[in-house]
């Protein structure tokens, strides 16, 4: 078997502008415009048939027909009662630990009194209703269906959906049973088993049913889309985005870890492993200032990656463009380089992680020291592991409470409170040709707004200037 080695690139000694650092950095090819003509049918099919396109489409992909598009209850209860313990017991930790942030999450109303009769508040409002998508392909994904569904339910949305492909073992066609026992703890008793585009048209569009067992209608539409998915999912939700809210166009996962001299390569490499692991086209990169620990992660990267079950994947998405070390300068250029890439996922391995932190713009989540893995985000740290990629951490988040719910103002302004800004918004309105406006305003306080040669003297006997 050939060597495996990370690609690696060299900046020391390279004084570069930003757009140069951004073009750079090591990044995945998502692939979703050409993804598109492969979709559209697939929404199109799923908006004018329903449940029949579901059943149809599900044999086509997942080779298999369900009977019940929606999970049946005793099925849910079925696989929550064969369970092995001690997965559930890891279940209800993780919820129960993410739940705990999630309420600490809760935005609070808040309210600004600009003068007397003056005042604009802002209410926090649940979305209505929510389709999560759980993703199947190469991995099970219960840890997904807590990261969305917790912080929806924490938020007060009225209505969860879940959708999730048929487990390819399972002849009824129904979902993987640790992802139905999952939603069963969670008290999530709408599951589908419809997976890829056309779980995305279901939500988007609803789907009415086919077969007695749907009923007339099978799923109504939801108001927003979260959760994961391959790049035909992504793609997906990129094109009903705008018809429905969603949280994000993923891409493939991606870890970078900023560390020095000080940092355990065998560590390091084992982290690298573990999030290569998730797909041949995730990333991994290494950010660090010592040749050394660059020349040590190798080694060790050659050690332990035969041994991991997965290891032909593991090797593919090491070696790809998406992965590789990247040798700095010294910390200063090492943060520069980390806010360009900007992890979905960035551990901190250094002899000062506070001082680094603090200089931190761009991250999905950051990893403080040796003992906060990435995997403890997947899974218990509390925090959730939906979160940006590809670089969009420049100006996207990682999906929490905030996620469902929508801020909405309040204006509250009384006679009193209008009366002092009147004609100043009335002068507003006509510098931008929308007279219109004004005289919406002055109506409260003249008899006849549209006499604009009078206007100025009335202004000022009512009092307006």
């Amino acid at each position: 078997m050939s060597k495996l080695m990370m690609r690696t690139m060299d900046l020391r000694g390279k004084t570069m502008s930003r757009a140069q650092l951004l073009a750079a950095m090591p990044r995945a090819d998502m692939g979703t415009r050409e993804a598109s003509a492969q979709v559209q049918p697939i929404l199109d099919q799923v908006r004018e048939h329903g449940a029949g396109a579901l059943r149809d489409l599900e044999e086509k992909f997942d080779h298999v027909r369900p009977h019940d598009l929606r999970v049946p209850a005793s099925a849910m209860q079925e696989a929550l009662d064969g369970l092995d313990p001690k997965v559930r017991a890891a279940i209800e930790e993780s919820v129960a630990r993410i739940r705990k942030v999630c309420t600490t999450q809760v935005p609070k109303p808040m309210a600004t009194d600009l003068a007397r009769g003056a005042r604009v508040s802002e209410r926090w409002i649940p979305v209505q209703r929510v389709g999560l998508y759980v993703p199947g392909g190469k991995a099970l994904y219960p840890s997904s269906v807590i990261m969305n569904a917790v912080p929806a339910q924490i938020a007060g949305v009225d209505s969860l959906a879940v959708a999730t492909p048929p487990a390819s073992d399972d002849p009824r066609g129904l979902p993987a049973a640790i992802i139905l026992a999952t939603c069963a703890i969670l008290g999530v008793d709408e599951v589908y088993a419809v997976g890829g585009a056309q779980a995305i048209a279901m939500f988007a569009y609803g789907a009415k049913g086919s077969e007695p067992q749907d009923g007339e209608i099978l799923c109504d539409p939801v108001d927003k889309i979260t959760g994961p998915g391959n790049i035909f999912v992504a793609t997906a939700k990129q094109m009903v985005s705008g018809m429905v809210g969603i949280d994000a166009v993923a891409g493939p996962t991606e870890i970078a870890i900023l560390a020095d001299g000080q940092a355990n390569p065998d560590w390091v490499a084992a982290d690298l492993i573990g999030q290569a692991e998730h797909d041949e086209l995730a990333g991994s990169v290494l950010i660090t200032d010592s040749q050394d620990l660059a020349q040590g992660v190798q080694e060790a990267l050659e050690r332990r990656v035969p041994r991991t079950e997965h290891a032909d994947r593991v090797r593919t998405s090491l070696g790809g463009n998406q992965s590789g070390i990247i040798l700095t300068d010294g910390i200063d250029q090492s943060i520069d380089v980390a806010n360009a890439y900007a992890a979905e996922h960035l551990e901190v391995q250094t002899a000062d992680p506070d001082a680094v932190i603090d200089r931190i713009r761009n991250a999905g989540a950051i990893f403080r020291g040796p003992y906060s893995p990435v995997p403890l985000g997947d899974y218990m740290s509390g925090s959730n592991h939906v979160l940006p990629t590809g670089g969009t951490a420049r100006f996207d988040v990682a999906l929490g409470v905030h996620t469902f719910m929508k801020p909405v103002e309040v204006i509250e302004y009384d006679q009193e409170g209008l009366k002092p800004i009147a004609a100043k918004i009335n002068d507003f309105a006509v510098a931008e040709d929308l007279p219109a406006h004004g005289e919406c305003i002055l109506s409260r306080f003249l008899d006849d707004p549209y006499d604009k040669a009078d206007l100025e003297a009335n202004e000022e006997k009512a009092g307006l200037r």
